[in-house]
C-alpha cells in the first residue's frame, strides 16, 4: 500500500484536485479589486516551495531522513487526509461560486459566504489544502514533508491575514463572523 499510495493514489488526488481547480477558474465573477503583485509573492513562494518539496526528487539527506515509521499506515492514513482535505477545498469552492479567486481579489457584487464549510471555517479551501499537505507529508514520512508542511502554513497565514483585512473593509459584518468562525480549524478559535 505505500507505494501505492505514494505513486499512484496521492498525485491522482493532487492532479484530480488541480483538474477541477482550472476548470472552476473559468467561472468566476469580474475583478474589481486584486492583491498587488508584491504581497502575492510573500504568500506564493513559500506555498510553491512547500509543494517542490513534497515532490519526488533528490534533496540533501537532513530533510530525506525518516520522521515517521516505514510501513504501510502512514502512507494509507496520508492518502485518507489528502483526499479529504482536496475533497473539502473543492467543496469550499463549489460553494464560493464566482466570488473565488486565486488571488486575493474583490469581484463585482461580491458576496459574503457563511453556509456550508464557510459555516465552520472562514477559510476552508486553506483548511482542505493543509490537510492534504499534512497527509502528503505522512505518507511520505521524511523531515521535508514536515517543513513543506511549516511552509504552506505561513503561506496560508500570510494569505489569511491579507484576506482578513479586505473582508472586513467590505463587509460591516465580517466583524461578527469573524468572532463566530475559526479562521482554519473548525471549533478551535
Amino acid at each position: 500500500m505505500d507505494r501505492v499510495a505514494l505513486q499512484i493514489i496521492i498525485p491522482a488526488l493532487w492532479f484530480a484536485w488541480l483538474l477541477y481547480w482550472i476548470v472552476a477558474a473559468g467561472d468566476v465573477k469580474p475583478t474589481r479589486w486584486r492583491e498587488p503583485l508584491g504581497s502575492r509573492v510573500l504568500h506564493r513562494v513559500p506555498l510553491v516551495l512547500a509543494a517542490m518539496l513534497l515532490l519526488p526528487h533528490r534533496l540533501e539527506p537532513v530533510l530525506t531522513g525518516r520522521c515517521l515509521p516505514e510501513g504501510p499506515l502512514f502512507p494509507a492514513l496520508g492518502a485518507i487526509m489528502v483526499a479529504a482535505g482536496l475533497s473539502f477545498a473543492i467543496w469550499a469552492r463549489w460553494h464560493l461560486g464566482g466570488n473565488w479567486s486565486g488571488l486575493v481579489t474583490l469581484k463585482e457584487d461580491h458576496s459574503l459566504v457563511e453556509t456550508g464549510p464557510y459555516k465552520y471555517v472562514r477559510h476552508p479551501i486553506y483548511s482542505g489544502m493543509l490537510l492534504a499537505f499534512v497527509g502528503t507529508a505522512a505518507a511520505i514520512g521524511e523531515w521535508r514533508g514536515v517543513l513543506a508542511v511549516g511552509l504552506a502554513l505561513l503561506a496560508f497565514l500570510r494569505k489569511i491575514r491579507v484576506e482578513e483585512v479586505r473582508m472586513r473593509e467590505t463587509f460591516p459584518e465580517y466583524q461578527r463572523y469573524r468572532q463566530t468562525t475559526a479562521a482554519l480549524i473548525p471549533f478551535v478559535h
